[in-house]
């Protein structure tokens, strides 16, 4: 495969992966703590890409791929709604434990349900630019990881302006840093921890339909989404966002350029030795700070 085509994949990938990444360190900082559903969301993003993809073609309709994005982030969002409702809300004033073990509850229930009524063979999502490849420069570049890199590339500056041009993206930085100070000047920072959660979803829904093209979508595959996001946040810094898109991007191009000289399994396998280098050589992480300069 050419080196240009192959670092389009690549970044294509880490595209994908910088959503799944930033939903996941939007809600650890507003939370507080892990989003362990957060994985099985992407899944069910791409379920939901899958299902509503099939819904017009029984009237005989055909629906573009980049019309069902808005509707699987608002699917998603809702869930990511349901999320919070059980798995924070209940335990908002209890120990981050207790969300973790809620969270890991919900992904078991979100798997299995998707297993029972999904079921288990692979499904493909609608490509969001279908067509015969683009020539550029002589060398052929599939249209999908275009529109991928496209389609994540403006959902990130989206979040970006949101988070640092708007109003709800100051409180929402306050409530991050430090959310007894927020609640004490006035900010309702229950409610922007569950709009955290809802945007999270809708990113992680996102990157399912976005992925479900070309990797497919099954139901057991949300635990490794989850530790993707985990991983792209420790390589970058525990809850630095700029981090976290770069871990999501470096994880991409490493597992990409691995697969491509040995093979995906020896990549998965070099990944996780490469993450232990990483935290021995910078355990907090590229943009992380020491944990004495933090105290």
């Amino acid at each position: 495969m050419p080196t240009a085509q192959l670092l389009v994949n690549a970044l294509a990938l880490g595209a994908a992966y910088a959503l799944v990444a930033l939903g996941f360190v939007l809600v650890l900082n507003a939370a507080g703590a892990v989003n362990f559903a957060h994985g099985d969301m992407v899944m069910l993003g791409g379920v939901a890409a899958v299902v509503l993809a099939g819904l017009p073609a029984i009237a005989g309709l055909h629906l573009p791929g980049v019309a069902l994005l808005p509707l699987v982030m608002i699917v998603s969002g809702m869930i990511a709604l349901l999320v919070a409702a059980l798995g924070f809300w209940p335990l908002r004033d209890r120990p981050p434990a207790a969300m973790f073990v809620a969270t890991i509850a919900l992904a078991a229930v979100f798997e299995q349900s998707a297993t029972a009524f999904f079921g288990p063979a692979p499904r493909t999502a609608p490509a969001v630019w279908d067509g015969a490849p683009l020539m550029v420069g002589g060398i052929a570049l599939g249209r999908q990881p275009l529109a991928l890199i496209a389609v994540a590339g403006l959902a990130v500056a989206g979040v970006y302006a949101l988070l640092e041009r708007t109003q709800v993206g100051r409180r929402f930085r306050a409530v991050a840093q430090d959310r007894d100070m927020a609640r004490t000047l006035g900010i309702r920072a229950t409610r922007l921890i569950v709009g955290a959660f809802v945007l999270a979803g809708g990113l992680a829904g996102l990157a399912g339909a976005l992925l479900g093209h070309q990797f497919f979508v099954t139901a057991g595959q949300g635990p490794g989404y989850m530790l993707k996001a985990y991983i792209a946040a420790a390589i970058g810094g525990w809850g630095s966002v700029p981090g976290a898109l770069l871990g999501a991007l470096l994880i991409a191009l490493f597992e990409t350029l691995v697969s491509a000289a040995l093979s995906a399994v020896w990549a998965q396998a070099l990944l996780y030795v490469a993450l232990l280098a990483i935290l021995l050589w910078r355990p907090q992480g590229l943009f992380g700070e020491p944990i004495g300069r933090r105290a």
